[in-house]
C-alpha cells in the first residue's frame, strides 16, 4: 500500500484528501504540526507527498527543497496559485507535478497513479543504454561516465531514456509528455520545458548537455 503524506493547512481540504486517498487504497497521513513537517516526513517515509504552497512556518517551496535534500520521493504541489511563475518555480525546485485548486478528485487520482507508476516501476526501461561514453542505468536511474555517477530524478530519467530509445530521431513534445505523465489530463507545456532545461543543466559537468537538441516546432532529439 502506497503511503501518501498530505501537507495542507486547511483542515477541511486535508480531511477530504485523506478520505479520497483511503477510498483509492492508499495509506494517507495529514501533517498536523507544521513546525515539524520534515520530522513527520522522515518518520512516515511516504511514497509520495501532496504539498500546498502557502503554509504556516515554512512555505511549500522551502519544504520541497528540504525534501529533495534527503529523498527522491515524488512531490505534487496542490495550490490555487496556479500561475506560470509558481508552476515553473515549483518544478525547478524539484516538484514532479503541479495541480491547480480547485480540482476534480478524478484528476488527482489519475496524476497520482501515473506518477507512482513512473516512480516505482522502471521495468519498462532498458537495463542500460550507452551515450557518448556514458551509461544510462535503469536499475538506479543514474548516468555513469567514468568515475562520475549522476543520479537522475524520475522525470529526468524518463526524458533521457525516451530520447535515447529513439536516438538521432526527433521525439515530439506530445510523445514526451505522454511518457512523463501517462495521462490524458491537461499538463502545462511549460512543465516539459522546465524538466528538459533542468536535465541539460545537470548534464553540463559531464559535457553532455549539448547532445540534447531542440528541434523548433517539432520536439527534442538526443544526438
Amino acid at each position: 500500500m502506497y503511503r501518501i503524506l498530505i501537507v495542507e493547512d486547511d483542515a477541511a481540504i486535508a480531511a477530504a484528501l485523506a478520505r479520497h486517498l483511503s477510498s483509492w487504497g492508499f495509506e494517507p497521513r495529514a501533517c498536523e504540526d507544521f513546525s515539524r513537517v520534515m520530522e513527520t516526513f522522515l518518520a512516515f517515509d511516504p511514497h509520495l507527498t501532496l504539498l500546498d504552497l502557502a503554509l504556516p512556518v515554512s512555505d511549500g517551496y522551502s519544504l520541497c527543497q528540504q525534501i529533495r535534500r534527503v529523498s527522491k520521493t515524488p512531490v505534487i504541489f496542490l495550490s490555487s496559485a496556479g500561475d506560470n511563475l509558481n508552476i515553473v518555480t515549483a518544478m525547478t525546485l524539484g516538484a514532479d507535478d503541479f495541480i491547480v485548486k480547485p480540482f476534480d478528485p478524478a484528476v488527482l487520482h489519475a496524476h497520482l497513479l501515473a506518477l507512482l507508476r513512473r516512480a516505482y516501476d522502471f521495468s519498462a526501461a532498458p537495463e542500460s543504454a550507452l551515450w557518448h561514453g556514458a551509461t544510462l542505468c535503469a536499475q538506479d536511474a543514474a548516468l555513469v561516465l567514468g568515475e562520475a555517477r549522476l543520479p537522475l530524478t524520475r522525470n529526468e530519467f524518463r526524458i533521457l531514456s525516451t530520447l535515447l530509445s529513439r536516438r538521432g530521431q526527433v521525439v515530439s513534445r506530445e510523445t514526451l509528455m505522454e511518457r512523463l505523465w501517462e495521462t490524458d489530463c491537461f499538463v502545462e507545456e511549460n512543465t516539459l520545458s522546465v524538466n528538459v532545461n533542468r536535465l541539460r543543466r545537470k548534464l553540463e559537468p559531464l559535457g553532455l548537455s549539448a547532445y540534447i537538441v531542440t528541434r523548433k516546432g517539432l520536439g527534442y532529439a538526443a544526438e
